[in-house]
């Protein structure tokens, strides 16, 4: 009979322990760099210091560009890239030139 109840405390712990919220960090980008995926830019926000060059990579299977008052990329198929140096602190904001609804910005320190 205790191991009955032994076996099922064990099975409840497990069970519990799989339903646990966990709050997880947003993941920092790599390298400076956004990708676009699922009609989206990832990530929409990004912070780097003045001089960085950030570095956009279409994943998606449409077609993209990245358009902004300073800067703006060709159109992007999937793999390609398109990168720019931010030499002014600012922030920049900027959107598909294809798909306007896509939108983010680069916060420049």
């Amino acid at each position: 009979m205790k191991n009955t109840w032994l076996i099922a405390v064990i099975i409840l712990s497990i069970a519990i322990s799989g339903c646990t919220a966990q709050k997880t960090q947003p993941q920092p980008a790599t390298a400076n760099t956004i990708d676009i995926v699922d009609f989206a830019f990832n990530p929409d926000t990004i912070t780097v210091a003045k001089g960085t060059t950030v570095t956009w990579t279409n994943k998606d299977s449409a077609q993209h560009t990245v358009k902004g008052t300073a800067f703006t990329s060709e159109t992007l198929s999937q793999g390609q890239s398109y990168s720019y140096t931010f030499n002014e602190a600012g922030t920049f904001e900027y959107q598909c030139g294809i798909h306007p609804s896509m939108r983010a910005k680069v916060i420049v320190n």
